[in-house]
C-alpha cells in the first residue's frame, strides 16, 4: 500500500519584500513537508534571514502569502503563530534557572506549574541536560547553552523551528558535536526544523533537503546529493563546494573544445548553442594527478601539468596542479595514493578526469553581489 506524503507543515507563496527600494525577495515559493529538516543555504545578502522572518512573522511580506500546518498566517503576528526561533545569540534569561527558562513558554501559557516542569524535564533528559536543570546559564559553557536555547523553544510543541545560525558562536569541535545532537533531536521528535546557515558543510550535514539561495529567490531545492553531483547551474555547483572550472567553447558538433585540449562531459547545460562559451566543473575528489608518463593522447580530459601543493588533510591528501597556461587544478585521493607513487612539488603530472564527472554549463558571471539585508 503506497503511503500518503506527510502534510506541509510551511508554504510560501510567490514572496516578494523590499527594503528602502531594494528588492530582497521575489516570487519566493516553498512547500516543507512535517517532519522535514530543511536548511535554506546562500552567501550574505541572499535574502536567508528575510525568508526566515517572515516564516516567523517577524517580517510582513509586500507580496504573497505564508501558510503553517495549512493556515494561512501571512496576517497574523509572531506571537499568535505556531513557530518558534533559536538565535545564533542564546537569548536566556539570566535569572533564571536552566529549568525555569525552558519551562517559560509553557508558564506564559498557562499550563500548571507541576505540568510546565514534567514538561521541561523531559526535554532537559532531550538535550541530555537533566542534570543542570538548578543552574543559571551563566554556569554552563556555550554548547550547553545552546542545547538549553533548543529545549525552552521545543516547549510550546511548535509546528516549526527556525533556527538561524545557532551555531555560529561555538567553535568548530563543539559546533560539529552540536549539528549531530541537533539531528539526532530532529529525528527522535519527527519535529519540522527550518535551519538558517551560510555555511554549506554545515547544511550537507545535517539536512534533508537544501533549500540554496540567490538574489532573493531559490536557484535549486533537493536532497543534498543532487544539488552536490546535477547543480542546475555553474553557480551553485561553485558555491555548494570547490571545483574545478576549464574554459570551454561549445563546438558545432557538440564536442567541448578548450585551450587544454579536447573535453568530454556526462552533461552539458541543453541551453548552450554552437559557438557559445561552456564553464567544464569538475570536483577534487573527482580529479586524479597520473603520473607524467601515462599516455597523454589517450582520450579527452587528460592534459599536462605541475604539481605545486601537497597538503595532508587528516586521512586525504589535497594536491594542487597548474598547467603551463597557468590553470590550477586541485586533486583529493587517500594518503597512501592508489597507485602507490608519491607526488611531490615540481613533479610533472597527467591531471585526468571521467566524463562522468564533468559538468558544462553556460559560462557567465558568478559573483553575487552584496545585499543591505538578508
Amino acid at each position: 500500500m503506497t503511503q500518503s506524503p506527510p502534510p506541509i507543515a510551511v508554504a510560501l507563496h510567490g514572496i516578494a519584500k523590499s527594503f528602502g527600494g531594494e528588492r530582497v525577495l521575489s516570487g519566493l515559493s516553498l512547500e516543507v513537508p512535517r517532519g522535514e529538516f530543511l536548511a535554506i543555504v546562500g552567501p550574505s545578502g541572499s535574502g536567508k534571514t528575510t525568508a526566515m522572518r517572515i516564516i516567523g512573522g517577524f517580517e510582513a511580506p509586500d507580496e504573497g502569502s505564508v501558510w503553517i500546518s495549512g493556515e494561512n498566517v501571512t496576517a497574523v503576528p509572531a506571537e499568535r503563530r505556531d513557530v518558534n526561533t533559536v538565535f545564533q545569540s542564546y537569548a536566556l534569561f539570566p535569572h533564571m534557572t536552566v529549568i525555569e527558562n525552558v519551562a517559560y513558554g509553557p508558564r506564559m501559557r498557562g499550563v500548571g506549574r507541576a505540568a510546565r516542569r514534567k514538561k521541561a524535564g523531559e526535554l532537559l533528559e532531550l538535550v541530555r541536560l537533566s542534570d543542570v536543570g538548578n543552574r543559571k546559564p551563566n554556569q554552563l559553557s556555550g554548547g550547553m547553552q545552546q542545547r538549553v536555547a533548543l529545549a525552552r523553544a521545543l516547549a510550546n510543541e511548535p509546528a516549526v523551528l527556525l533556527l538561524d545560525e545557532p551555531l555560529g558562536a561555538l567553535d568548530r569541535k563543539l559546533r560539529e558535536e552540536m549539528q549531530r545532537e541537533l539531528r539526532r533531536i530532529q529525528t527522535e521528535l519527527g519535529a519540522t526544523f527550518i535551519y538558517i546557515t551560510h555555511d554549506q558543510e554545515e547544511a550537507f550535514g545535517m539536512a534533508d533537503r537544501l533549500a540554496v539561495m540567490r538574489h532573493g529567490g531559490f536557484e535549486q531545492i533537493g536532497d543534498p546529493a543532487t544539488i552536490y553531483d546535477r547543480p542546475v547551474n555553474a553557480w551553485t555547483a561553485l558555491f555548494v563546494g570547490s571545483a574545478n572550472q576549464i574554459r570551454a567553447t561549445l563546438g558545432e558538433n557538440g564536442a567541448l573544445v578548450s585551450d587544454l585540449g579536447p573535453l568530454a562531459a556526462s552533461h552539458v547545460d541543453p541551453m548552450l548553442k554552437s559557438g557559445d562559451p561552456a564553464l567544464v566543473i569538475v570536483r577534487p575528489e573527482e580529479t586524479r594527478f597520473l603520473p607524467a608518463s601515462a599516455d597523454a593522447a589517450s582520450g579527452p580530459n587528460r592534459f599536462a601539468a605541475r604539481l605545486v601543493d601537497a597538503v595532508a588533510l587528516g586521512p586525504s591528501l589535497r594536491l594542487r596542479a597548474v598547467t603551463a597556461g597557468g590553470i590550477a587544478f586541485e586533486s583529493i585521493e587517500r594518503r597512501a595514493s592508489s597507485d602507490g607513487i608519491e607526488r611531490l612539488p615540481g613533479d610533472a603530472v597527467l591531471v585526468s578526469f571521467a566524463a562522468a564527472a564533468a559538468r558544462a554549463y553556460r559560462d557567465e558571471p558568478v559573483a553575487n553581489p552584496l545585499r543591505p539585508s538578508s
